[in-house]
């Protein structure tokens, strides 16, 4: 099938945990007991191979599966060539059983079949597959959490390197080594890889550290069952990271990641004192320090920083070049390259200007300590940037006029008061909304949500709130809350 996006953010749940709910009756008739379900999808359609993108528990009543006998071993060659990961056959009203026909299917082709009983419904199962996945991502969480403070400790030891590749084997339950551009050994923890494994991870790490730019960041690979990777350390030297785990899952490579990071500073050439000053301030705000503790590091008392995200104006993700490239633009090397979403800090109260090829949007100035919440402005103007269609928009302070003559104790109480009813993605789009006057179409570009869920979530607003948002009086008071 066609390359499919990205999983959602979240491990996969095994079939099994879903058979383990009793409440849902499910039963495995057919195929292997192991699958990985991503998504859970209904369709009646006779081939619902376009609409599918891997790794679902595609449910169906079998509607359109009117003669079983020739239809249901194309039917489920086609949902395994789509890459679903498990079919659930609702019985009734339709059939009264699970085709024969069906059942063997699936058993050719190695597709789980599930049978679901009258008294379940389809969404009873989404609601299930979605409440084990947000259960897995709360451990995968606290598991990268642990793993973050064994690292920051390992980093503050006399000996950091060594230390934090132990704790990175320990946390991963695998072995690392830390290689030279030539495949050289310089550290190693976790015991020692077999020779075909470790000839394997070389190979690895000379992708990443070809000494070619641009050159992949990591490499993956799989040996007899092993997972293997290699990520390159920054710093000019072609160090590379190498890995060899039981398991390659997201929170495995946060881990791996934060110890990059970590090694390629503890790595990299002397620096001067006060670059040396912000590589630490860096490193302890990625460990979780407050910007109170960091600041002296960072600059002098009282300086100012902007934060910038950007995004390419022609909708592609940025890589760490394009990235890099802007940073230097916009005259600073402290650039953080997201998903689809560059964020770059800017020293000094100058701001930032706009970039052929990006739209920007800007926090103002702040201190320091600030800093979490002009990440957010900064959010929040790029969002406002897209929907209007500008290049650069800067996030207005709310400072000032008549809100300034209210005395902001009570002005909070107020507002905490009036906006209480309303979750936070709920406010997020209120204010949003009120910014944009009232544009649903605005709206949904600056949040990147469908027009209609905007629509659903403003009048969710009007119920809770139980007023009516036509209203200009209500809107003035509901957006100086919201300021």
């Amino acid at each position: 099938m066609p390359d499919s996006p990205a999983g959602p953010p979240t491990p996969p749940i095994p079939l099994t945990e879903l058979l383990a709910r009793e409440e849902l009756g499910l039963r495995r008739i057919a195929g292997p007991d192991r699958a990985d379900l991503l998504w859970v999808h209904t369709s009646e359609m006779a081939d619902p191979y376009p609409y599918l993108l891997g790794g679902e528990l595609l449910l169906s009543a079998g509607v359109l599966l009117t003669d079983a006998e020739t239809d249901a071993d194309t039917y489920v060659a086609r949902l395994v060539e789509a890459g679903a990961a498990a079919l659930g056959f609702g019985v009734a009203p339709v059939h009264d059983t699970v085709p024969e026909a069906l059942v063997e299917a699936c058993d050719r082709h190695g597709l789980p079949l599930l049978e679901v009983p009258p008294g379940t419904p389809f969404t009873a199962i989404a609601r299930a597959v979605w409440r084990l996945m947000a259960e897995a991502r709360h451990r995968e969480l606290r598991r990268v959490t642990r793993a973050q403070q064994a690292l920051a400790a390992a980093a503050a030891r006399p000996d950091p390197v060594p230390a934090v590749l132990h704790q990175l084997a320990v946390q991963l339950e695998g072995r690392v080594v830390l290689l030279t551009a030539e495949g050289g050994e310089l550290h190693a923890a976790g015991g020692p890889p077999p020779r075909e494994e470790r000839a394997a991870l070389v190979q690895l790490s000379r992708v990443v550290s070809t000494g070619r730019r641009p050159s992949p960041a990591s490499a993956t690979d799989t040996l007899d069952g092993t997972q293997l990777a290699a990520y390159a350390l920054d710093g000019g030297q072609g160090l590379a990271l190498a890995l060899a785990t039981p398991r390659r899952d997201p929170g495995v490579h946060t881990v791996a990641g934060i110890a990059v990071v970590l090694l390629a500073l503890l790595t990299a050439p002397h620096q001067g004192a006060d670059a040396a000053g912000r590589s630490a301030a860096l490193v302890r705000v990625l460990l979780g320090a407050s910007p109170q503790e960091v600041a002296p590091l960072l600059a002098d008392d009282g300086a100012l920083w902007t934060v910038v995200h950007a995004r390419r104006a022609d909708g592609r993700a940025p890589d760490r070049l394009t990235a890099g490239a802007l940073g230097a633009s916009l005259g600073s090397p402290l650039v953080d390259a997201g998903r689809d979403t560059v964020r770059v800090l800017l020293a000094g109260p100058g701001g930032a200007t706009a970039q052929t090829g990006w739209i920007l949007g800007a926090s103002a100035p702040c201190p320091v300590t600030a800093l979490p919440a002009a990440d957010t402005e900064a959010a929040r103007a790029l969002g406002r940037a897209e929907a209007t269609r500008a290049p650069l928009a800067t996030h207005r302070t709310g400072t000032g006029g008549l809100a300034a003559l209210i005395p902001a104790d009570l002005a909070e109480a107020h507002a905490r008061v009036l906006l209480a009813p309303l979750t936070e993605p709920l406010a997020e789009t209120l204010r949003c909304w009120l910014s944009l006057h009232g544009s649903w179409d605005r709206t949904a570009v600056a949040l990147r949500v469908h027009r209609n869920t905007v629509r659903q979530r403003i009048a969710r607003c009007a119920t809770l709130l139980e007023t009516d948002l036509d209203d200009m009086d209500v809107r003035t008071e509901l957006w100086v809350a919201l300021r």
